[in-house]
């Protein structure tokens, strides 16, 4: 039997998955894979340390009423059990917000999970599932060890004044900041720079991290100066189904002129807005640009301006600029996007080598081109392998 440790990353409508060696985490996973459609027919797909797909396995039992309990409950004994002789000796868990408390990975216990439970208005369609993830596992195995790695610690480097909103202090008090999210990708992606950047590592660097969820951070010394996210995970870039930033007065609006109730708002800025809600057909990328519809190329559009938007800003906190990272699934995969973004960009000095872009090479920039542009793919789940252990071992 193998001593592994298990990485859980629980989603909204998925469970991703990954094991890598105690011993050994700078060796690629063992085994990878998800649990995909949880609100639906919930379907797994897995792959083995070659990169070689595994079996899927019948999920029938399973339909749109089963928990994210249930599904991490069978995954877990499908992993020791059923699988490949793997011994999970820790757990760890992509957990979106930490608050103003943790500014580095924990190791989870009764009172911690307590602390984090009061986190969820804050990460409404995110921390409930972690949790409902590491409850799966307390139930499995009450006595193993399981870290937590918060989205929201990568950036606890900036200055302050990144952090404030122009509200009286007493919020400020009461933790109402700005905390930043996708701090795992973030932090991977600086672990990486010297490998396609050199000494240019160290400089300028703006990251975009584009998927159903997108958010861009600006990067010096490979550390966080600022983020496109805020309090919420609603802030910033428009996303798959999340506006983006939204001026305050919309929401009053709503609430006084058309009785909308908390919850309709809340659900419709991030369930029904973005991508989804400006096309009206779909949050899905590549589903709009394959479609002849207008308000698909609308929504395309407007994501990429609103791209450029918030990339131009950013650029202003870190005094210029050296380098942009594209990355997470729109970011890796989409090469008409990242053209549209840096056709945008020329007035920085960014140009693009369109068969580089095209064929989706790590160096997608022209050799005369200002600003290096990079696709770099992220990996969360790598990085919450080596913390967990990390910790386990220094425990």
């Amino acid at each position: 039997m193998t001593d592994a440790i298990l990485v859980l990353n629980a989603g909204s409508s998925s469970i991703k998955f990954a094991i890598y060696a105690h011993t050994n985490v700078r060796s690629p996973a063992l085994m990878s894979g998800k649990v995909i459609n949880l609100s639906h027919t919930p379907q797994f797909l897995a792959n083995g340390v070659d990169g070689r797909p595994l079996p899927q396995k019948n999920m029938m039992t399973f339909d749109e009423t089963t928990t994210h309990e249930n599904i991490v409950s069978w995954l877990l004994g499908w992993v020791e059990h059923e699988n490949q002789g793997y011994t999970i000796r820790c757990v760890g868990h992509r957990v979106v917000h930490g608050g103003r408390d943790y500014a580095k990975p924990i190791l989870l216990t009764t009172s911690i999970i307590s602390q984090l439970k009061a986190l969820v208005p804050l990460a409404p369609l995110h921390q409930p599932h972690s949790l409902s993830a590491i409850a799966a596992v307390s139930k499995w195995a009450p006595k193993l060890p399981q870290v937590a790695c918060f989205d929201t610690s990568y950036h606890y480097t900036q200055e302050p004044l990144a952090r404030f909103f122009a509200l009286p202090r007493e919020w400020y008090d009461r933790g109402i900041i700005r905390y930043g999210f996708h701090g795992l990708s973030y932090q991977y992606i600086a672990n990486s720079l010297p490998c396609y950047l050199g000494e240019l590592a160290e400089g300028r660097v703006i990251v975009a991290h584009l998927g159903n969820g997108a958010s861009m951070c600006a990067m010096k010394k490979r550390q966080s100066v600022a983020t496109s996210m805020g309090f919420t995970a609603l802030d910033g870039l428009m996303m798959g189904q999340r506006c983006g930033s939204l001026d305050p007065g919309v929401v009053v609006h709503l609430v006084r002129h058309y009785k909308m109730s908390i919850e309709e708002i809340e659900h419709m800025l991030y369930n029904d807005s973005g991508l989804l809600g400006v096309s009206g057909i779909s949050n899905n990328m590549q589903v709009l640009q394959n479609s002849s519809h207008p308000h698909a190329k609308q929504a395309i559009e407007l994501f990429c301006y609103k791209a450029v938007q918030e990339l131009s800003s950013l650029v202003s906190t870190i005094n210029g600029i050296d380098a942009i990272v594209f990355t997470a699934g729109i970011g890796e995969n989409s090469a008409q996007i990242r053209q549209q973004i840096c056709d945008r960009l020329t007035w920085l000095g960014v140009s693009l080598d369109t068969g580089a872009n095209t064929t989706h090479q790590h160096v997608i920039s022209h050799p005369d081109s200002l600003v290096k542009v990079l696709i770099i793919p992220t990996n969360e789940e790598l990085i919450i392998a080596q913390e967990t252990q990390s910790l386990i071992t220094t425990q």
